[in-house]
């Protein structure tokens, strides 16, 4: 048999070189990444509505469309109707989602209640 010069002991593997690779990829998706939100809606929870006066102003979205204080009706009549309802853009608009609506349907209904001037919506359960 050949031998080729006394038997070594088997190095273990050295872990710093992929330690510092797991390093360096952690640092660049942390520097990568974007942290916060894109957009956040300003809403006031029910606590926090304030005193509600003047007839009711209730606006619920439910799958089957949008109701004003239990009457259905279309997006683009709902601004008119407020307008009716309301003496200024300040006065409050309740909110409430009921079970199976769309949550951007619900970031389109407050878009278009923001975009005409209303500013004081709540959101309920």
């Amino acid at each position: 048999m050949i031998r080729f010069g006394p038997e070594r002991p088997r190095r273990r593997p050295n872990l710093t070189p992929m330690i510092d690779v797991v390093f360096l990829l952690l640092v660049f998706f942390m520097l990568a990444s974007r942290f916060g939100t894109d957009r956040a809606l300003p809403v006031a929870t029910a606590g926090t509505g304030g005193a509600y006066s003047g007839p009711p102003r209730l606006v619920e979205l439910a799958p089957a469309g949008l109701r004003l204080n239990g009457v259905p009706i279309t997006p683009e009549a709902l601004i008119a109707e407020l307008d009716r309802l309301t003496e200024s853009g300040s006065d409050v608009i309740v909110l409430r989602a009921r079970d199976g609506a769309d949550l951007q349907a619900l970031v389109s209904v407050m878009d278009r209640l923001a975009a005409v001037g209303f500013s004081r919506l709540v959101l309920v359960p």
